[in-house]
């Protein structure tokens, strides 16, 4: 049922707006006594989820028991993240979910399902995971919020992938997101309808139907002054809302452009980008617009790892971005990648492929550590002397008497050259 839709590319949704059809939304589900919400984790601060979050305590009071940030592989949230995403709800209410021990086997969608909608792509079945504060904690109401937009793993982030991946398990995690890589993450960013969707809708459909799961999905653009503005809210307890919302992350969150980029400089916020893990988006989400032999720079002062996780941090700087035949290789020939899918997709989509040069500036890795996974390296502070975020804006800009195209969060959406663009 869809409880609440608003939302075009020109609309500017405030906390009021947010408040009303949010408020309108649990009106109509009815009284709740036991409520469970699953937002994300500070690196998706800028979808609003901190304001929903506070507005679902506002409503329902000490009737929401728990929050659970969506991890899935990320670090823990902090007090000071927590403190400033969701300030004025407290911090006695939240939880850690653990994707490797704190999660419970609900089904497994079989392995033919698996390879036919990959296209043969892999073969395997997928386990069905869910924490285990979802599954047994006894809610009568569960709310997932989350901002719609482009997604490199599943094509647009949320909806069932807030279950299943961001409170799901190793396996589930790690097989989710080489179904993507195997299959083509050109083929999926940016599409509602993916063979990873149709995996997570197939464990919807058949596991968790008796779940009492609510979604609370926003998209956030830019205006053209490059203001973060709310575009739409929906709200439903099935695809509708995700299907509407992901709709408009299409118009608002993807650039389609004329013509390949030649270079690209994109800034990773130091609070919200400390790993490759994460940095790479600025890697996914400009690959289809990056010409052949162009430049991507990364200006990175946050960054401090390659993983969030220990082991994954431990397998990127082993095995490193080399590409997908070399990663695939690596696979077949080392168990230790085998049992961690997900760093080995991970590895694939921060690869260039050699099509593209992909430079790294970091604020807390060495040249050493940088190269040694097969990225070049360059000075953060001459390269952010060169290229100041504090003057450039998105889009096209000129620096030194050359054009150059400028991001300033990758997270917020996705460019592609039409030409390279696969419909």
């Amino acid at each position: 049922m869809l409880y609440f839709a608003r939302g075009t590319a020109t609309d500017t949704l405030t906390e009021d707006d947010l408040r009303t059809g949010l408020f309108s939304a649990l009106d109509q589900i009815g009284a709740r006594q036991r409520v469970l919400v699953v937002p994300p984790d500070f690196t998706r601060y800028h979808s609003h989820a901190g304001v929903l979050t506070k507005l679902i305590y506002d409503y329902f009071g000490d009737r929401l028991t728990d929050v659970l940030p969506a991890l899935g592989t990320h670090t823990p949230m902090t007090p000071a993240q927590i403190a400033t995403m969701y300030a004025g709800v407290p911090t006695e209410l939240f939880r850690v979910h653990n994707w490797r021990t704190g999660i419970t086997t609900v089904g497994e969608v079989p392995g033919e399902f698996v390879r036919d909608v990959s296209g043969g792509a892999v073969d395997f079945p997928w386990p069905a995971q869910v924490a285990n504060l979802i599954w047994t904690g006894g809610y009568d109401l569960i709310l997932s919020v989350g901002q719609v937009v482009p997604h490199e793993v599943v094509g647009m982030a949320n909806y069932n992938k807030n279950i299943f991946v961001g409170c799901g398990g190793q396996e589930g995690i790690n097989k989710s997101h080489f179904v993507g890589a195997a299959y083509g993450m050109e083929r999926m960013m940016g599409r509602a309808d993916t063979p990873v969707r149709r995996i997570l809708n197939y464990a919807s459909d058949h596991f968790t139907p008796h779940l009492p799961i609510v979604y609370v999905h926003t998209v956030v653009g830019r205006d053209a002054d490059g203001k973060l503005r709310v575009r739409g809210l929906f709200v439903s307890d099935d695809a509708s809302g995700f299907e509407q919302a992901a709709a408009l992350a299409q118009q608002v969150n993807f650039e389609m452009l004329e013509a390949p980029l030649q270079k690209v400089v994109v800034y990773l916020d130091p609070d919200e980008f400390k790993s490759t893990w994460l940095g790479n988006k600025s890697i996914y989400r400009t690959r289809m617009a990056m010409a052949d032999d162009g430049e991507l720079i990364v200006l990175a002062p946050g960054l401090r790892e390659f993983g969030e996780d220990p082991e994954i941090d431990r397998l990127i700087r082993k095995y490193g971005y080399r590409g997908t035949p070399a990663t695939l290789a690596a696979v077949a020939a080392n168990a230790e990648l085998r049992a961690n899918l997900s760093a080995a997709a991970h590895l694939i989509h921060g690869s260039s492929e050699g099509r593209f040069r992909i430079t790294y500036c970091p604020g807390q890795l060495s040249q050493a550590e940088i190269e040694s996974v097969n990225f070049r390296y360059a000075d953060l502070k001459q390269m952010t002397q060169r290229y100041d975020p504090a003057r450039l804006k998105d889009g096209w800009n000129t620096v030194q008497g050359k054009p150059i195209f400028y991001i300033a969060n990758p997270a917020l959406g996705l460019w592609a050259y039409r030409g390279r663009f696969q419909d």
